[in-house]
């Protein structure tokens, strides 16, 4: 497996093989400029992909799985539109995992309260899910997660285990901070993009194509549009027999441990 660490490792040893060359025959500085490049090319693919298991090790699908079964989850709420969602899951019976923002649980209390009523997972998704929270240390990052467990808590009354880091995106810090908390990081393999686009057509065509047995599906309860294509999607699912099952059951983990008093 390539991780942050054997890469980095391999880096430094090269640049040092160059130094030490440098000192037999000049070496061009642009070989130490492109060897420099790579790493950081590679450190910038490993880290945006949270599939890659670069910083973390993240649960994105189950390959074992054989049946027609798949999870869905959603990003991003509480909010308004959350109420929507709720009431199409509810419609098709379907159970899904909520990754929640803390300072959306704080708007919105009451809609977090049914999503834990409806029989649905929750999860941690950062407290402020800040365009900036993967150039915080891990600190802060630990404080923002542990802030959000405290509000999911709340509702819970049970320790949350499962956190989805912002945009999907994993950092060295996110991983020392991961090392005290302990959760485990929850992925996907099915990205709709719905956060980037409003093109139904669009973001229903991309699921529908790479829907297949074991795999967890992204997408957000922050947008009408979202809406809609769920409803087309757990359509799709019944028509083709596809079974929704929560992530709990598709991955082996449990979502939570007895809160400790």
């Amino acid at each position: 497996m390539i991780t942050h660490k054997n890469i980095s490792i391999f880096f430094v040893f090269l640049l040092l093989l160059l130094f030490l060359l440098n000192f037999y025959a000049a070496i061009n500085i642009w070989w130490f400029v492109v060897v420099i490049l790579i790493w950081l090319g590679i450190n910038a693919i490993g880290s945006a992909r949270i599939s890659s298991n670069y910083h973390v090790k993240s649960f994105c699908n189950n390959p074992l799985e054989t049946e027609k079964k798949i999870a869905i989850t959603f990003d991003d709420g509480p909010g308004i539109f959350t109420l929507e969602v709720l009431e199409l899951l509810k419609k098709y019976d379907v159970k899904a995992t909520f990754f929640c923002i803390g300072k959306n649980i704080e708007a919105h209390p009451e809609i977090l309260q049914q999503i834990i009523a409806d029989g649905h997972l929750v999860g941690n998704h950062s407290y402020s899910h800040s365009k900036f929270f993967d150039f915080y240390n891990a600190r802060k990052i630990r404080e923002e997660i542990e802030k959000t467990d405290l509000l999911l808590e709340k509702y819970t009354s049970k320790k949350i285990n499962f956190f989805r880091p912002p945009y999907g995106v994993t950092t060295p810090s996110i991983r020392r901070a991961l090392e005290k908390t302990g959760h485990k990081v929850i992925g996907w393999n099915i990205r709709s993009l719905d956060g980037g686009t409003k093109n139904k057509e669009l973001i229903f065509n991309r699921i529908i194509k790479r829907v297949s047995p074991g795999g967890i599906v992204l997408l957000h309860d922050t947008a009408s549009h979202s809406v809609l294509v769920l409803e087309q999607f757990l359509q799709f699912l019944k028509q083709n027999n596809y079974k929704v099952i929560s992530t709990e059951e598709l991955l082996n983990l449990k979502a939570y441990e007895i809160a400790q008093q």
